[in-house]
């Protein structure tokens, strides 16, 4: 099926939005930006709760129940079901398996959880005449690429097939490519984020998140367990900051003929910090007692378990297509971080 590339431009504010793992932590602060932006938007969100939450929804549905309605299920049974309803405006595809020690501990679950719900998703907003899509991807695309800053048009550089490793790189990238393709073949628009560690408070450390486990173990005087020798450098940027401009980016390519439409965009901070200096701003903004404590990748993640000694995004094309400059510090990401765990026990959540 190919949609017209004529259809009118999307300048209205949309009525009906869809967002794929919008329990989890990422997509539960997309649908909070969302009700914000678009006071007379309805949104569907569609989570099976594996990784998500129905806590982190419980702002959304208090203060606007008549505008959010949570389907848990999983996507590709519950897509059917939408198939006879008013078509949706945008759709956010956020739904995925995400996490290091997720993908270490279930490597078959990762693959076809993201594939599959992928092309499930891209037939369905085909089938319903061509919604404008924001796929969420990674920069786990870029594997083991020795390119710094990473730029979108960078090769990619992934390992054998028999280092579990880069699976869930391969996965992501496979979603990009069907996404690329039906823009190009089917005439739909598409815009990609590929998110650098993005944190922030519904953020939990079950999954291998880095930053929530470091936080939750100086809160209680733990060692934070660093993994390697804690010189690889990251950059984390906050969800507050990012969700907004998910919002922008995909307005700017909803038009098939915007230059937006059909591009990859990098989506974080690009200021790196060394996992060793991470964990020693936790412990000094908390007024922890912590030591640090040093542990193979190989002790970890098993072996042959590869990491990256750097991961800097190049944000020169999404600074060039929207208004995005991260300004909430990590200092204060951290404090959020703490203050919401104190608040409400650790319970499930997604980022990446």
């Amino acid at each position: 099926m190919s949609l017209d590339p004529t259809q009118p431009r999307r300048d209205a504010p949309p009525d009906r939005v869809l967002v794929t793992g919008g329990a989890g932590f990422i997509g539960s602060h997309l649908v909070d930006a969302l009700l914000a932006r678009w006071p007379h938007a309805r949104i569907t969100v569609i989570d099976d709760l594996s990784t998500g939450s129905m806590a982190n929804l419980a702002g959304a549905l208090r203060a606007a129940p008549e505008r959010v309605r949570l389907i848990q299920s999983d996507l590709i049974e519950a897509l059917p079901g939408l198939a006879g309803e008013e078509p949706f405006d945008r759709l956010y595809h956020l739904a995925a398996a995400v996490g290091v020690q997720r993908v270490v501990d279930d490597p078959i679950g990762c693959i076809e959880t993201n594939v599959e719900a992928t092309a499930a998703l891209l037939r369905y907003a085909v089938a319903q005449g061509g919604p404008p899509v924001l796929l969420a991807s990674s920069s786990e695309v870029y594997g083991k690429s020795p390119a710094s800053p990473f730029r979108e048009d960078d090769d990619c550089v992934y390992g054998p097939t028999t280092a579990p490793r880069w699976s869930y790189a391969a996965s992501k990238a496979i979603d990009e490519y069907l996404a690329l393709a039906h823009h190009r073949t089917s005439r739909l628009p598409v815009v990609i984020v590929r998110f650098f560690n993005t944190v922030g408070p519904r953020q939990v450390g079950d999954y291998g998140m880095v930053l929530p486990r470091f936080i939750q173990a100086a809160m209680e005087n733990r060692s934070l367990t660093v993994f390697g020798d804690g010189s690889q450098t990251r950059c984390f940027c906050d969800v507050r900051d990012i969700v907004p401009a998910v919002i922008d980016l995909l307005e700017a390519g909803a038009d098939f003929q915007s230059p937006a439409c059909g591009q990859v965009f990098n989506l974080g901070a690009d200021r790196p910090i060394s996992i060793d200096d991470l964990a020693r701003l936790v412990i000094a903004q908390l007024g922890s007692s912590s030591p640090l404590e040093h542990i193979p990748f190989e002790r970890a993640m098993g072996t042959g378990f590869e990491d990256l000694t750097q991961r800097r995004p190049d944000l020169q094309r999404v600074r060039s297509a929207i208004d995005f400059e991260p300004r909430i510090s990590l200092k204060q990401t951290v404090q959020d971080i703490a203050d919401s765990l104190r608040l409400k026990p650790a319970s499930g959540g997604v980022g990446a």
